[in-house]
């Protein structure tokens, strides 16, 4: 079991600065006066419980976080001024701001600050040398706080200064909300309880072909669907008509099949399929089995009989890895197979019957659109974080914490 180091194995925080890393890097509209707001908050709520428990322990709260890809230049469309409010209003704590993240100012601001309160400062990215994990601008950064939490695993693929320097330079620890997503990440792949199942589904296999080559290792079931599953019928001589298709990664899908037979996991592709000939709503459609497609049709969504199997085989599974659509979920009706079985995987959680672990953003808003995302077990908001674990691969922002 991996452990690692959380904000209990600090010690007494009361007068001490702490530097929280949290991703801020939320979506945001700009008015016609060219007032910039918040449209969704997910990730400022996540952080939230970690800057209040800090305050509430009397800590010195110092929000550090990245905006967009400055490119090392000073943006004022990429400041985080506009953040502050919304902070505050989500913490129920006064939130101050400054406009850098190191040097003098920075420092005799925060030794005027009292026990307890919270300050936010410039975007770190503003400094190329964040994003090249530049071991001076990382004791810059370093200069400014007695420790460091790190809240923001959609960082933690990165090695930046950030994420992974200062965490070598003071002493650290994970946030809570990089905590609870460290140990629902261990639970669904470092030590599940069998049998588990991973659905993968999206657009390419080539965007997850080391997902896939990792996941036939450890998985029991593997439910291949959306574009993806394509690419795996076609490698078997089936037509797929008009469908979205990498031919050109027969060999390699065969290959993935064949490993997942040497490694005892079961593959899910389609039976039977839902075609349409054109991409829209409410397109005229037809199910049929899966080598019935004809030339200028293509394959949208999963049909009724493979969403059943699938549902049934989750019936059996203790734990499910969900990264993917089944099909063209955005466009009714081709949501049915992807909703079908969210809604399916819901009610066993809720039953106590099924760990659940979902990330990725169409993923997330797949089952926000399924109406389930509350019932999963743990839903990672994270894109390249998640499916880099999802590869196998070690994150550089969680190695550095480890215990």
């Amino acid at each position: 079991m991996t452990t690692f180091k959380n904000i209990k194995s600090l010690g007494a925080l009361a007068g001490k600065r702490v530097l929280l890393r949290a991703d801020l890097n939320v979506p945001m509209k700009t008015d016609e006066d060219g007032h910039r707001e918040v449209t969704d908050d997910t990730r400022i709520l996540s952080v939230t419980p970690t800057i209040k428990a800090l305050a509430d322990a009397g800590a010195r709260v110092l929000v550090l976080s990245h905006f967009g890809r400055p490119k090392g230049e000073r943006n004022p469309n990429m400041s985080l001024e506009p953040l502050g409010q919304p902070l505050a209003n989500a913490t129920g704590l006064p939130v101050s701001y400054i406009d850098d993240c190191i040097g003098d100012e920075v420092l005799d601001v925060i030794d005027a600050m009292e026990d307890g309160s919270v300050l936010l400062l410039e975007n770190v990215r503003f400094y190329q040398a964040e994003t090249d994990n530049d071991a001076d601008f990382a004791a810059e950064l370093a200069k400014n706080a007695d420790f460091f939490v790190n809240d923001a695993f959609s960082c933690c693929h990165r090695a930046h200064a950030s994420t992974v320097g200062i965490a070598e330079i003071l002493p650290s620890a994970a946030g809570l909300a990089l905590e609870k997503e460290l140990i629902a990440l261990e639970g669904a792949l470092g030590n599940p309880v069998h049998p588990v199942a991973a659905l993968v589904g999206g657009a390419k296999v080539s965007t997850k072909l080391d997902v896939l080559t990792n996941l036939v290792a450890k998985v029991d079931h593997l439910i291949i669907g959306g574009g993806m599953a394509n690419t795996f019928l076609a490698a078997q001589g089936i037509d797929v008509g008009a469908s979205l298709c990498e031919h050109d990664l027969a060999d390699t899908a065969n290959s993935i099949l064949k490993n997942a037979k040497k490694a005892g996991c079961k593959i899910h592709l389609p039976d039977d399929v839902v075609v349409a000939k054109e991409f829209a709503a409410n397109a005229e459609n037809r199910t049929t089995t899966s080598d019935d497609v004809a030339s200028d049709e293509m394959i949208l969504d999963v049909g009724a009989a493979t969403t059943a199997k699938v549902a049934e085989a989750l019936n059996d599974c203790n734990t499910l890895i969900w990264n993917g659509p089944m099909g063209a979920f955005e466009i009714e009706p081709f949501d049915v197979a992807t909703v079908t079985v969210a809604k399916a995987a819901g009610a066993l959680t809720e039953d106590g019957t099924l760990v659940s672990l979902a990330g990725g953003g169409d993923t997330v808003a797949a089952l926000n659109h399924a109406g389930v995302a509350e019932q999963f077990s743990h839903i990672s908001t994270a894109g390249g974080a998640f499916l880099e674990w999802m590869e196998g691969k070690e994150l550089p922002g969680v190695k550095v914490l480890l215990a």
